[in-house]
């Protein structure tokens, strides 16, 4: 495998789980790679005529509670960012908030969410899939328009766990 390959392995990784492995084959045998985040370990497993990498990617710091970009105010009345936990969709597909056309939506903006909730579904080579949310709280900020494409990775929904 190539760098550019584990680069983009890496970017990926630093927005998704903890593991990512990647496997190539051929007749003559096979070639993996794992990329982990710093202090998770793998059991490296394998065989065959390649070889097998291990990567490990150190996390970021997260920014302290109230750091934002420097000279940037915040709204008046609205919560801090940084308390609030994004709904990210877990892979590319067209975006649905209700579960079919003239139905309500499963959330809006000022609902409340708890933990296992469908809160959408995202539609995925002509596969519904539903997304439940992953913590309680209040839905602060829907960040898609119905029947909008979604990328990996992005925001669907803000959600305050404080709220």
């Amino acid at each position: 495998m190539n760098l550019d390959i584990i680069a983009r392995l890496v970017r990926i990784l630093s927005e998704s789980p903890e593991l990512i492995e990647v496997r190539r084959g051929w007749f003559g045998g096979w070639s993996s790679i794992r990329v982990t985040k710093a202090g998770h370990g793998t059991n490296a497993g394998g065989g065959g005529a390649g070889g097998e990498q291990q990567v490990a990617v150190a996390q970021a710091p997260a920014p302290p509670l109230g750091a934002g970009a420097p000279g940037s105010p915040a709204a008046p009345g609205a919560p801090p960012k940084t308390q609030l936990v994004e709904i990210k969709s877990p892979m590319v597909g067209t975006f649905y908030s209700a579960p079919e056309p003239g139905a309500p939506p499963y959330v809006k903006g000022g609902s409340r969410v708890a933990a296992g909730q469908v809160v959408c579904i995202i539609e995925a080579m002509k596969i519904m899939n539903e997304i439940e949310a992953e913590v309680s709280g209040l839905v602060r900020e829907v960040c898609v328009e119905n029947a909008q494409p979604v990328e990996f990775g992005q925001p669907l929904f803000r959600v305050d766990p404080h709220a």
